[in-house]
């Protein structure tokens, strides 16, 4: 397999530095951005197969690079923030980030979700090479192309959020645990990510509606056939 490239972007030297030596370390071709334009800038020289960004940016900020890189092509984003309110969460998750961690954070951790992430997106793609598309409703998924229509209308999904509404649209109706969303969405064995979990569902029901994903509390969620 060919070597994976990461951008990491953090006007923090020490903790872009510090990020980018332990990716090194895992095996990753590693390059570093300190600023919005510098990172787009990147973006378009090195075509990075994922993007580890923090929300404060001199220039522009973190979030107005997740959305110009997911306007190029989708690429999976891990965004790095200092606060952990549930609003500051969507919006990065609303414009393009398919993970997130707060800071002061774990470097292995970090290591840890790209990881995920990468194996994620790798086996998405192989599984979707042998799928036909799903129609549910006025819901249509094409999985070899990872596109989503509603109504006849496209949704700009990010790669986690259609790995999620791909694996809840192969059993309809069934409610599905956080933790089992979990292992077999992100790849996680513990069960500390259940928020993430949470978000990205908001975050599907902001672009695709409210009554596509139905809440089980205390256990779950369940795709509701649409009409």
């Amino acid at each position: 397999m060919a070597e994976r490239r990461v951008l990491v972007v953090d006007d923090e030297p020490t903790i872009a530095s510090s990020v980018a030596a332990r990716l090194r370390a895992e095996g990753y071709r590693v390059d570093v951005a300190h600023d919005g334009p510098s990172a787009m800038a990147r973006v378009a020289e090195v075509e990075p197969d994922l993007v580890v960004l923090d929300v404060m940016l001199p220039g522009f900020d973190g979030l107005e690079v997740c959305r110009r890189i997911q306007a190029r092509r989708p690429i999976p984003v891990l965004m790095l923030t200092a606060r952990d309110a549930e609003t500051d969460v969507l919006v990065g998750l609303g414009v393009g980030a398919d993970d997130y961690l707060t800071k002061p954070f774990s470097i292995r951790e970090l290591a840890a979700r790209v990881h995920a992430l990468l194996r994620r997106v790798e086996r998405a793609a192989e599984q979707a090479a042998g799928e036909g598309r799903i129609v549910l409703g006025d819901l249509e998924i094409d999985p070899a192309q990872r596109r989503v229509c509603r109504s006849g209308e496209p949704a700009h999904l990010t790669p986690t959020e259609f790995d999620l509404l791909l694996y809840l649209a192969g059993q309809p109706r069934t409610v599905l645990a956080r933790e089992a969303l979990l292992g077999q969405v992100w790849g996680w064995s513990h069960v500390t990510g259940t928020r993430t979990v949470d978000s990205h569902v908001k975050a599907l029901r902001r672009k695709l509606g409210a009554d596509l994903i139905r809440t089980v509390h205390g256990v779950g969620y369940a795709l509701e056939v649409p009409r």
